[in-house]
């Protein structure tokens, strides 16, 4: 088993074991949950080679089953500017793209405390939907493939040319995907909200595109109440 399938195992694990010790007693807790949150996020691969890092926005509301265990659906808008350096070097032309992520997952609140401060992990799966856009046009015959083409925009290539048996461009592209992610994040009570936290947290998203997958680690920075 890889250290993701033990990641994931442990996590379905936690979540049981915190069900099953729930007080079936304790009601003194909002049944709703939600956050709003966003930060810099890390990309790996080609989100990586072609973006670097990168900022993004998360919202979420969901249900709690008691104070240990709650599920949320989220929605994140992943920006992928692509590098200067790569839109030059690779004939790109001007650019934009996004990552748009929508994910139901299950939350972990162990039961410990420090003051104000708490824990959760988080972990789930969901649709993730890669977007770019360039204004390059129709390309060349014979022209030199580049890993983007290849790999964002789907550009069919022949001994790493473009071939003269059909016509292609450099416009729109989507790619859609299953993926997962987990996490891990902590919270600190605000005095003068009700249930309101602030939190800081650290996620894992890859997404299982098939021409390369997109994986980013996002820190987000946010508030759940």
């Amino acid at each position: 088993m890889d250290l993701r399938n033990r990641v994931l195992a442990l996590f379905m694990f936690a979540c049981l074991a915190s069900g099953a010790s729930a007080q079936s007693g304790a009601t003194n807790f909002s049944r709703f949950n939600f956050n709003v949150g966003g930060g810099l996020g890390f990309g790996r691969g080609a989100v990586g080679s072609f973006v670097g890092n990168s900022y993004f926005g998360v919202a979420g509301a969901g249900w709690n089953f008691n104070r240990l265990l709650g599920v949320d659906a989220e929605y994140m808008y992943y920006d992928l500017g692509i590098r200067p350096s790569v839109r030059s070097g690779q004939n790109l032309g001007d650019t934009s793209g996004s990552l748009n992520v929508v994910s139901l997952n299950a939350i972990i609140r162990p039961p410990w405390h420090l003051g104000r401060w708490g824990f959760y992990g988080i972990a789930g799966a969901g649709y993730y939907r890669r977007d770019v856009t360039s204004n390059r046009g129709l390309l060349q015959t014979g022209a030199t493939c580049q890993p983007s083409w290849i790999y964002w925009w789907d550009i069919y290539c022949v001994n790493n040319q473009i071939p003269g048996d059909r016509q292609q461009q450099l416009a729109s592209f989507t790619k859609d995907a299953a993926g997962f992610n987990y996490g891990a994040g902590i919270t600190r009570r605000l005095g003068h909200f009700h249930n309101a936290k602030a939190y800081a947290e650290f996620r894992y998203h890859r997404g299982y595109q098939s021409d390369r997958e997109s994986i980013m680690m996002p820190i987000t920075m946010g508030v759940r109440w």
